[in-house]
């Protein structure tokens, strides 16, 4: 299994309201150069294409089908299949976004810096990552992890997601280069339709991907099965079937 934009967008509403939070506690009215870095299927481009319509937006990404799907979806914005920590373009840019990836890409103590450094005068640098590694619906992958019979394949999952600084640790990282620092954590809770059936739905876009890469398909449907049991003791439904999935997150802006 690998990223599917199809599977990502299942929840397109609840995954894009952080996305639409971040880009709200930008302060600049005026942009004229703009990436999406990590943008995905492209619906946090389109949030930032319609609060700057004027802006030349470039939108990278590591998957080439979040790539096809972003270009489908925007067509005249201009889309590049690169990693992040790989991607060289100076600026100076107005505002650098990233939404829901930086947790993916390590090293944060030499990248941000890079990124700020690209930061035109007045320019933001805006992240939102989850911040939600101690969620039992994170820590049930590992636990499952450890019950299967393949286990041996999986040893190394738990280490895809970046650990992450506290937000003390981003405002000294990124106070030298940027004259305001903003960092705060929100929770959202998530009432999903279908029980703890939909919280493994939703990390099949996500943070079950580096589990299920290595098993064959066979594999994959025991190590799910093994999961949702272990989410079971954590999640339990309303008496309508709903399911409320908390899921905190962590905001920087960082303007120059």
């Amino acid at each position: 299994m690998s990223w599917s934009s199809e599977q990502y967008l299942k929840f397109e509403d609840e995954r894009t309201r952080p996305a639409r939070d971040l880009l709200n506690a930008v302060p600049a009215a005026d942009v004229r150069l703009a990436a999406d870095l990590g943008c995905g299927p492209g619906n946090s481009t389109a949030l930032i294409a319609a609060r700057y319509p004027d802006a030349a937006i470039a939108g990278i990404d590591n998957s080439a089908a979040m790539i096809a799907a972003a270009r489908t979806r925007l067509p005249k914005v201009r889309f590049e299949l690169i990693g992040i920590e790989d991607w060289p373009e100076p600026g100076p840019w107005d505002l650098l976004f990233t939404n829901a990836a930086l947790q993916w890409v390590p090293n944060h103590e030499h990248l941000l810096p890079r990124l700020a450094g690209r930061l035109a005068l007045g320019g933001s640098l805006a992240i939102q990552m989850p911040d939600n590694l101690d969620e039992p619906s994170q820590t049930a992958m590992q636990q499952a992890a450890q019950k299967v019979r393949f286990a041996e394949k999986l040893c190394g999952a738990g280490q895809a997601r970046v650990t992450l600084l506290d937000s003390r640790g981003y405002y000294a990282l990124l106070k030298p280069f940027c004259r305001r620092v903003d960092v705060w954590k929100t929770t959202y809770y998530h009432p999903l339709a279908g029980g703890v059936a939909a919280i493994v739905d939703w990390f099949k876009g996500t943070g079950l991907i580096p589990f299920l890469k290595p098993l064959l398909p066979d594999e994959q449907a025991i190590y799910l099965q093994t999961y949702r049991e272990e989410l079971d003791r954590h999640y339990k439904p309303l008496t309508d079937g709903t399911v409320i999935l908390p899921f905190p997150r962590l905001f920087i802006v960082a303007t120059r």
